[in-house]
């Protein structure tokens, strides 16, 4: 199908993009039954965006309302997720917009070992990438403590809807090589104490939480997130007040409160800790203003070429919100590696800042 029957189709909902020679075009938003992020290539292939996941914030009840048979657990990282396909020749990462990724493509090679997948054209390889060096999320899971890593969480196939069987993914996983996000097996809904001991361990370890996927073939799906993940966003965010909708603190301390009572656990140090998750980073905001003349959030991400540190740099500059000014600071050479170092600079709460602190009344 041509770009122009595709616009026909979608409208303003289709973007048509460019990456390295390579036309593609992604859906900005839903439209019939394509979810956001579904991306169409020059060749007529098409990769799906992924489907809308729920969350259940009350484990017992939730599981018991929302699935019919034995569940697979599986932790949830504190990263992006990305699908990995391979299209004229080369493999491309793409993001859950739907825009190639120019920093996890360049990367793809530190990351997964492609050799294996060239004999599988039309598989699609969903990972979560995470780790410090991110350009995206600046929290991620304790045990990445350097760069990023890739594991993967499910397998679609090039124009096909859905993930393939679970048992299909545990053989194709072991038969690549590549890393799989922690699993920790199958269980009935009635062990709930035992999933609510895992939930406990990941929580005490700093983890994100649970991915719940039905074995059955209508392979339904729920999230379930820890206390510590939702303080972790917090905290990641705070600074960003101005720039988030409301529910978006809300939410998290809801799921805080509801995580507690679901455990039977008393707020104590966990009050203090969501004090300083809203207080922490936007003092630290307000002190950057007040140092440097700006509030910012730095990233750090590394790069095999510097050329392709700027092509990424000018990636996110030319897809960022209004709301979000980038600002480069660096670009160095640390070993074989290059680092690029930048900000993102919050607009809103900047403007907001400068009007504070020189002094302009405020009528609550």
């Amino acid at each position: 199908m041509a770009f122009e029957e595709l616009q026909r189709e979608h409208g303003k909902r289709l973007e048509i993009r460019e990456f390295q020679g390579l036309a593609y075009a992604r859906l900005r938003d839903d439209h019939h039954h394509l979810p956001r992020g579904t991306v169409f290539f020059p060749s007529g292939r098409r990769v799906m965006g992924y489907p809308h996941i729920g969350r259940i914030l009350a484990l017992a009840s939730g599981l018991e309302a929302q699935f019919r048979a034995p569940v697979w657990a599986e932790e949830k990282l504190n990263g992006y997720n990305v699908r990995v396909v391979q299209e004229a020749g080369r493999f491309l990462a793409l993001t859950r917009g739907g825009f190639v990724c120019p920093f996890t493509t360049h990367r793809l090679p530190d990351l997964l070992d492609l050799d294996a997948l060239r004999a599988l054209p039309e598989v699609v390889v969903c990972a979560e990438v995470v780790g410090p060096e991110n350009p995206y999320v600046l929290g991620h899971p304790p045990h990445v403590s350097h760069d990023v890593r890739a594991f993967v969480f499910d397998f679609m196939r090039v124009g096909e809807a859905g993930f393939l069987p679970y048992r299909e993914k545990l053989c194709l996983l072991e038969a690549l090589g590549l890393p799989s996000v922690p699993r920790y097996g199958r269980f009935d809904l009635h062990q709930v104490i035992d999933l609510d001991d895992l939930v406990r361990d990941l929580d005490r370890r700093g983890c994100e939480g649970l991915v719940f996927k039905e074995d059955s073939p209508r392979d339904k799906r729920a999230k379930y997130v820890t206390a510590s993940a939702a303080l972790d966003d917090i905290g990641m965010n705070a600074a960003n007040l101005m720039e988030l909708p409301p529910e978006y603190f809300t939410g998290r301390v809801l799921r805080l409160a509801l995580f507690l009572v679901d455990r039977g656990e008393a707020p104590g140090a966990r009050a203090e800790a969501l004090g300083h998750a809203f207080l922490d980073g936007l003092a630290e905001m307000i002190r950057r203003f007040r140092e440097e003349g700006q509030g910012y959030l730095r990233y750090r991400c590394r790069f095999r070429e510097a050329e392709a540190a700027e092509v990424f740099f000018h990636h996110l500059a030319a897809i960022a919100s209004r709301q979000v000014r980038l600002r480069l600071h660096s670009l160095e050479r640390d070993g074989e590696q290059w680092r690029l170092t930048f900000d993102r600079v919050p607009v809103h709460i900047n403007g907001l800042l400068q009007d504070l602190l020189t002094g302009t009344l405020v009528f609550d």
